[in-house]
């Protein structure tokens, strides 16, 4: 039975990352997620059922517009593919509970955003205010008002104490980097990080940023030394803040316990 619903919730997923493709396609350009319906941006034909069946539809059109043969970019499968997998997996690991549903609502958020920064070089406000009241919604709804944070226990949804402490640590290590590197990073990863400590307060927050600058500089070794880019080359830094923030939603209490035994 279990197994079934797991496979529900990939179809689903893949479903709402057809979804999420429209968003990432359409929102930086401020235009309606609603209309036109969906077509193709080389010829303006309008898509059927046929052309829209999710990971399925690329495979068989061979990457091509069925009217036009414009390449279709490879980036919508893989979207629709990493969101089922991905709703998948968090069912499997929060079965039905409050904390699956938060999980599936940040995944999809920062995916979004990592997509779009990665495409556009952009962290969009409307996306970060708006998840940022979200997140602090969140904290009122499935969390106790308890303000004591020493010891501190990390949870899915962190209490206002963490969740304030977490924005204001993102907001300023974040804000000082941005001065300190004149440019070398954009307000955009600055509203991100306080919008990660929000989501996950603190010390939860010091995990998301610890995996994203480990992520970060491995990728950027490994591209400079392949020569995909060059040393001076500007890296779009919110997929790896993206990346850290799901890691440390799922995983933080983990990591960072495994972090504070190893000095007590």
């Amino acid at each position: 039975m279990n197994v079934a619903i797991d496979l529900a919730f990939v179809v689903f997923g893949l479903v709402v990352g057809s979804f999420l493709n429209v968003v990432i396609d359409r929102l930086p350009a401020g235009h309606s997620l609603a209309y036109p319906p969906s077509h193709c941006p080389s010829c303006n034909k309008r898509l059927t059922v046929k052309d829209l069946i999710p990971v399925l539809s690329y495979s068989w059109l061979r990457g091509r517009c069925r009217y036009c043969g414009e390449r279709i970019p490879l980036r919508l499968p893989l979207v629709e593919a990493a969101t089922g997998v991905a709703f998948g997996l968090l069912f499997a690991y929060f079965g039905f509970s409050p904390e699956l549903l938060i999980s599936l609502f940040y995944f999809c958020l920062l995916l979004v955003i990592a997509v779009i920064d990665l495409k556009h070089q952009l962290i969009l406000n409307r996306l970060v205010y708006p998840a940022a009241g979200i997140a602090t919604v969140f904290t009122f709804m499935f969390h106790r008002l308890d303000f004591d944070i020493m010891p501190i226990k990390l949870n899915m949804v962190p209490n206002i104490a963490q969740a304030a402490i977490g924005c204001a640590i993102g907001l300023v290590l974040f804000l000082l980097i941005a001065v300190l590197s004149r440019g070398g990073m954009g307000l955009g990863d600055v509203k991100m990080a306080a919008l990660m400590g929000i989501m996950l307060g603190f010390p939860s927050v010091m995990v998301a940023i610890f995996l994203a600058i480990m992520a970060g500089g491995i990728t950027a070794i490994v591209l400079v030394a392949t020569r995909k880019k060059e040393r001076k080359q500007v890296i779009p830094f919110g997929p790896f803040l993206a990346l850290g923030t799901m890691l440390a939603l799922i995983w933080g209490n983990s990591i960072w316990g495994w972090y504070a035994r190893g000095f007590s």
